[in-house]
């Protein structure tokens, strides 16, 4: 699990994609999920039990997903959980049976217009 973890890590770091954690900067959720930053807008993931979702924004402005998708793997302790978003209406999303609880980590990566377009680090709250 530890060489997992590390693998992780290091393909985050080679992907180049700025990413960090949005608060206090007028990134609050709209959707009850998580708000992150980067390179590609505003990401805002909404893990429930059912379903997985991924909004994405410009300055608070819905972008086109035409051609998007996203890959989320969520970690529970030692659990790996793998699932593939695809665009539905305004935001990307999955449904499913997934594992998710205060502290769930996760991994989003973004695809744009058939382009690699951000990677994002999470955490449940």
């Amino acid at each position: 699990m530890k060489f997992n973890k590390l693998l992780l890590a290091a393909a985050l770091a080679v992907s180049g994609a700025s990413v960090m954690a949005a608060g206090g900067h007028g990134h609050d959720p709209k959707f009850g999920g998580v708000v992150v930053e980067s390179q590609a807008g505003d990401l805002e993931i909404v893990a429930k039990p059912d379903t997985l979702q991924i909004y994405i924004s410009d300055h608070g402005k819905p972008m086109k997903l035409d051609g998007a998708k996203a890959r989320v793997t969520l970690l529970n302790g030692t659990e790996k959980t793998e699932a593939e978003l695809l665009p539905t209406g305004d935001r990307l999303e999955a449904k499913g049976v997934f594992k998710v609880a205060k502290g769930t980590k996760g991994i989003a990566v973004v695809t744009l217009a058939g382009k690699p377009a951000a990677t994002a680090r999470f955490q449940i709250k």
